[in-house]
């Protein structure tokens, strides 16, 4: 709830915990055991950043936060709340939404492209070793290099199609391409492919710059809520979009300094996810943007059960604090809940280690940045109610709120571009036709000199043939017995012959 000029988190009696505007890009951190308030304590930060002109981007892992787009009905446990605490000028309202939805069924389509995603999340996202991901990012550059944008999965899988078939002439430009290797990402891709995962990639991709927007007839600042339900049942999926987006933000916000309030606000649930699942290398950059992007206006908020989920460089950065009931069973929790404690500013009229066991539903231990720069001293209080809806929507209703989206119809198609994929055919298809009248000039070679040795043979066989026949037919009667008419004939033709010269020489 906005209240003169602040963000009124929560209520103890007279005091009053605010969360001040020009400190809210300080970020924050919502912690709690299951079940104790985390999601009414997010709707509200959400809902007191839209009615100061903020931009929120949240993420919905149950559903839960689209009512968010509704206006909240007067019900006994919020008129209760807004009573205790005395709260003055509380209204149920709505607020301007936008739908997202990584696979375009319960928001508009959160596309990027292979080469934005870059190749250390599309790695841990196929789920490869770190000699994979080496392949992984040398096939990245010979797509630069070669001016073939890769949009999509399948732009990927023909680079590595192309590969395999001129791996050797790539090997000497740009170093080893192991043939088990491209064989392993692309069975990787075509696995992911099958699962759907192309859904996340195409044209046009995403502009993070959407996320801000004023409505006009309020003046609200616009909550992009991304629905998750589907998504966050792959948990490696659901990190890599939320770090992409992050980093897209980071890339695309120009330094500002501090401002009397945030532009953004991003909202990060089951945020323990980011630093179990990516590798050192991805968690050591969101490290490095968690303390820079402060000062581009955007305040970022993690999520999660436990302090003690997130790494100590992050808890350093994160100013506001809201701290929900934690359970402790065995040794290792006790000790979580000493650290939550020890992370807090001492109040000497309580223990804190023992505040947040007792803590009930919807009661937190807060500290917030005051304005020297410096954390509160830890306080418990009540959170305030939302004053939107609390729970899921229709299905007509949320189609309602995403046809009348100030985005409506930007994303909805994917475009169809010249990418690598259609490049990368055409060499295929020149190098196939190679290929085949290679291996047709082979044929037809093997072909004329099988037929110049059948030629050979048949004119062998015919002399053999005509051999055996002639001997043949000197082995015959008939052909003796002539011989011998003939003999005896040219034999009388010579003996006139010599008789009549004998005669004429003794004459």
């Amino acid at each position: 709830m906005l209240k003169d000029g602040k963000i009124l988190v929560g209520k103890n009696g007279d005091y009053e915990a605010n969360i001040l505007l020009n400190k809210a890009n300080r970020h924050g951190l919502i912690t709690g055991a299951t079940g104790t308030g985390k999601t009414v304590t997010l709707k509200v930060l959400a809902e007191s950043f839209a009615s100061a002109g903020t931009s929120v981007f949240m993420v919905d892992v149950k559903g839960d936060l689209a009512g968010t787009a509704f206006m909240g009905t007067e019900n006994e446990n919020v008129q209760s709340r807004v009573e205790k605490l005395g709260l003055e000028g509380f209204k149920y309202t709505k607020f301007p939404v936008t739908f997202l939805d990584v696979y375009g069924k319960s928001g508009h389509p959160v596309r990027t492209t292979v080469f934005q995603i870059g190749h250390r999340i599309l790695s841990k996202m196929l789920g490869l070793s770190d000699v994979q991901d080496s392949v992984l990012s040398i096939i990245y550059h010979i797509a630069k290099d070669e001016g073939k944008e890769l949009v999509d999965l399948e732009d990927l899988n023909s680079m590595i199609v192309l590969l395999e078939n001129k791996r050797n002439e790539y090997s000497l430009k740009y170093g080893n391409l192991s043939q088990v290797t491209l064989a392993t990402i692309k069975r990787n891709v075509l696995d992911f492919i099958a699962e759907g995962g192309n859904d996340f990639f195409g044209k046009p991709y995403f502009d993070v710059k959407n996320f801000r927007g004023v409505d006009p007839d309020t003046g609200y600042g616009r909550i992009n809520i991304l629905d998750a339900q589907e998504l966050f049942k792959h948990p490696t999926l659901y990190v890599s979009m939320i770090i992409w987006l992050l980093n897209s933000l980071n890339e695309n916000y120009q330094e500002v300094g501090d401002l009397e309030k945030p532009k953004l606000v991003f909202f990060f649930d089951e945020a323990h996810l980011i630093f179990e699942e990516m590798p050192k290398s991805i968690t050591d950059y969101v490290i490095q943007t968690v303390k820079i992007i402060r000062s581009k206006g955007i305040g970022i908020y993690f999520i999660s059960q436990l302090p003690t989920d997130l790494p100590e460089e992050v808890l350093g950065q994160l100013g506001n604090r809201v701290q929900h009931a934690l359970r402790a069973y065995t040794p290792n929790e006790q000790k979580s809940i000493k650290a939550a404690a020890d992370s807090f500013r001492t109040n000497p009229n309580f223990d804190t280690k023992e505040a947040i066991q007792a803590l009930g539903t919807g009661e937190a231990l807060v500290s917030f940045i005051d304005e020297k720069g410096e954390p509160t001293v830890v306080e418990k209080v009540t959170i305030l109610p939302p004053q939107s809806r609390m729970g899921t929507i229709t299905d007509e209703e949320r189609k309602t709120i995403i046809n009348n989206s100030p985005i409506a119809d930007i994303y909805e198609t994917k475009q169809e571009v010249r990418s690598a994929k259609d490049i990368n055919k055409e060499e295929m298809d020149a190098i196939n036709k190679e290929k085949e009248e290679a291996e047709q000039a082979k044929i037809d070679a093997i072909n004329a000199k099988e037929e110049e040795k059948k030629k050979k043979e048949e004119e062998k066989a015919k002399e053999k043939a005509k051999k055996e026949a002639e001997k043949e037919k000197k082995n015959s009667m008939g052909y003796k017995l002539g011989n011998k008419v003939k003999n005896k004939a040219e034999n009388k033709i010579i003996d006139k012959a010599l008789n009549r010269l004998l005669k004429k020489f003794f004459k």
